[in-house]
């Protein structure tokens, strides 16, 4: 067991392993710069041993593994770090072009259209009969409106190349899975686990794996054998082995949640669309049900998938009531009623059970595919308190994406239309009190409703400004077109039409009531008309006429006498009434004595004063708060430049934190050409070595074939 061929064996398994371990440090050499490459090593083995006198003698070495040096504990530390640094880094790079639509450091935008809107006015008190200060309000006035439109046109633009974005992130994430699923089956394969592993291929699936983290928060688990799982942090499974599932960009749609006792055979159905997600959860006792009239179910909305409930002024929870298609319930920027699941224009036969639940996705959302049938929405929602929705995505370019799209463009342009919906409302509250240079012959109101037998204030009417509607009176002055002397002058009287209600009652008076009641208040002067339903209202032969002080907002709701068309930042515009004849700009009012006073400029003068009055500003996420019309824009230009900010310290700090993970990876698993080439000397030294063991072990046996000889 001593003898020469021992020793030539000996030396051969030593150069055959000298010969592994060069070549492998070779492959690192020349993947020093391969992104995903990691660093592997021979593990040498002794060889078996045989007893033997005078001990165990050994019968050399064996290359017995080529290991990759990787840990995956490291790996999944970077995974949520990563995933996150992602996120934050396609938020702030989206809200840096957000932030440059705020800019008002050029003396322009917004806020210098506002100001200088305000002051036209304001110079207006000084010269309200003359052509050219009206000019300037009109010309300012539309280049407001222009800028607000632009302002919206653009957040519309920047949330449409997310959409885009997102789209292709979301056919990214497919292609990753199934790549991932082909080489968990190859792994499957060629894996050997101690003996011939498959190294280059679990290097190729780390990197995917990688990628896969950069769209999307994911839970890597390991389960031996080849196994690997991978969900979303929420747990919706993504990967399971070979196996995969797929996400889906899917249009609008609703969802139901029914309690387990509940029979309710409907469905709910919406119209419009928005950034928002809405929860309705019925509220009401069992026994309620879908109805036209007041005796219906109600129920509570969020829009933070239940986290909290929209608010009245009060403070309490927001009720609406579950109607039918034919009387559809405003509920945030969309309308909502109920139908048969197979008939949305009919109403469901049985009742609700408390604590239904019904969800609204007026928009295009995110869903993980179970299966052909099964889908669950993964659309991240931030609660209104900022906190992430860990059910739904929480992390990579896709979640970013939604961020901005949603919480932070949609909260732009919500913030955009209550300003133009603030400055509408109490523009024209102001202005259908006033009188412009000539009375009025005729005037058609610009807003209208769904149906001319609603109650104007109704959730049902269909009137964009009936909830701003209060109890009270409405002045209409009638004067002689020859003498122009006042004829006669009253508020509406609604007694003829409403028993014992001489005043305007939001809740009960549809339209149809105020046409009666100008007919009535005012026969052989005035006539009333509800066209396309509108209301239009034109003098007589020999008459004109003027609004007077208006305590309950309906001529302004209506749309009478308005300055300003339209309610959102998008479709507001200056009444075509004042753009073709400026003499029906509205700068005085009638006095006490019911004069028409053209000049007193006590409406110029109201409207100018909105620059610092404090108005009621709502919108759907932050309720209703009490500020002027500039000092809101002003808080949103610092909101953008705020939450910039904010978002640039996440990303810095996860970018920091994926960065020393990926440290500590790359110190195991990287190529160190220093280290490299140390051992490629040692290996060399090694196969020389051993190459002299077998040339010795050669002159061993010639030494002894000449003996023989």
């Amino acid at each position: 067991m001593f003898g020469a061929n021992s020793i030539l064996d000996i030396g051969r398994s030593g150069l055959f392993a000298a010969q592994a371990a060069i070549s492998v440090t070779g492959e690192n050499i020349a993947n020093v710069s391969t992104e995903g490459y990691s660093r592997r090593t021979v593990r040498f083995d002794e060889a078996y041993n045989i007893d033997f006198m005078p001990g165990q003698v050994g019968t050399g070495v064996w290359a017995g593994e080529i290991q990759r040096h990787f840990d995956q504990y490291v790996e999944t530390q970077y995974y949520d770090q990563a995933t996150m640094r992602d996120r934050w880094d396609t938020l702030y790079t989206q809200l840096q072009g957000a932030e440059s639509l705020f800019n008002e450091s050029q003396g322009y935008g917004l806020s210098s259209s506002l100001s200088s809107f305000f002051d036209k006015w304001e110079n207006m008190t000084e010269r309200p009969e003359d052509s050219g200060s009206r000019t300037q309000v009109i010309e300012s006035a539309q280049t407001l409106v222009s800028t607000l439109h632009q302002a919206d046109s653009d957040l519309v633009l920047m949330q449409q190349k997310a959409d885009t974005a997102i789209t292709q992130d979301v056919a990214n994430v497919n292609a990753l899975l199934k790549q991932i699923a082909d080489l968990n089956q190859q792994i499957k394969i060629h894996n050997v686990p101690g003996s011939n592993n498959a190294n280059q291929l679990l290097d190729q699936r780390g990197m995917l794996v990688r990628d896969l983290a950069h769209y999307m928060d994911i839970n890597y688990i390991d389960k031996g054998d080849d196994n690997i799982t991978i969900t979303t942090k929420a747990g919706q499974t993504l990967l399971d082995n070979s196996q995969y599932f797929s996400i889906s960009y899917d249009n609008a749609q609703s969802t139901k949640a029914l309690m387990a006792e509940s029979n309710f055979d409907g469905d709910v159905y919406f119209q419009g669309s928005d950034n928002l997600e809405y929860t309705l959860e019925v509220v009401s006792s069992t026994g309620a049900m879908v109805s036209n009239t007041g005796a219906a179910a109600q129920f509570r909305v969020s829009v933070d998938g239940g986290n909290t409930w929209l608010k009245n002024a009060d403070g309490t929870d927001k009720y609406y009531y579950a109607r039918g298609e034919d009387n559809m319930v405003d509920v945030g920027n969309i309308k909502v009623w109920f139908g048969q699941t197979t008939d949305s224009s009919t109403a469901p036969t049985t009742a609700f059970t408390q604590g239904d639940r019904f969800t609204i996705v007026p928009k295009k959302a995110l869903y993980w595919n179970q299966n052909t049938s099964t889908k669950e929405n993964i659309t991240p929602i931030t609660s209104l308190t900022g906190v992430d929705d860990a059910n739904r995505l929480t992390g990579g370019t896709l979640a970013g994406l939604f961020n901005f799209r949603d919480d932070y463009v949609g909260k732009y342009r919500e913030n955009l239309d209550a300003i133009a919906e603030s400055l509408t409302w109490e523009l024209n509250r102001r202005h259908s009190q006033g009188v412009g240079l000539d009375k009025l012959t005729d005037v058609q109101g610009t807003y209208s409703v769904v149906d001319d037998t609603r109650a104007l204030a109704s959730g049902s009417s269909g009137l964009v400004f009936g909830s701003k509607l209060t109890s009270g009176s409405a002045n209409i002055y009638i004067y002689s077109t020859s003498t122009g002397l006042l004829v006669s002058g009253a508020a509406l009287d609604f007694s003829g039409t409403l028993a014992g209600q001489q005043n305007f009652d939001p809740a009960t008076t549809t339209i149809n009531d105020v046409r009666d009641a100008i007919n009535r208040t005012f026969a052989g002067s005035l006539t009333a008309t509800v066209v396309n339903h509108k209301l239009s209202i034109s003098a007589s032969s020999g008459y004109n006429f003027a609004f007077g002080t208006d305590t309950t907002g309906l001529v302004a709701a209506l749309g009478l006498n308005t300055f300003f068309d339209g309610s959102n930042s998008r479709d507001l515009q200056v009444n075509t009434k004042i753009t073709t004849n400026q003499d029906n700009l509205c700068a005085g009012q009638v006095n006490g004595a019911g004069e028409a006073n053209q000049g007193d400029a006590t409406i110029a003068k109201a409207i100018a004063d909105l620059r610092t009055t404090n108005v009621d500003i709502t919108t759907v996420r932050n309720g209703t708060r009490s500020q002027s019309v500039v000092k809101y824009y002003d808080s949103l230009v610092a909101t953008v430049g705020a939450d910039t900010a904010t978002v640039k310290f996440s990303y810095e700090y996860k970018k920091t934190l994926a960065g020393d993970l990926n440290d500590r990876q790359q110190s195991i698993s990287g190529v160190n050409l220093d280290e490299e080439m140390a051992a490629l000397i040692k290996y060399q030294h090694a196969y020389t070595a051993a190459a002299k063991l077998i040339t010795t072990a050669d002159q061993m046996l010639q030494t002894l074939l000449s003996l023989k000889s």
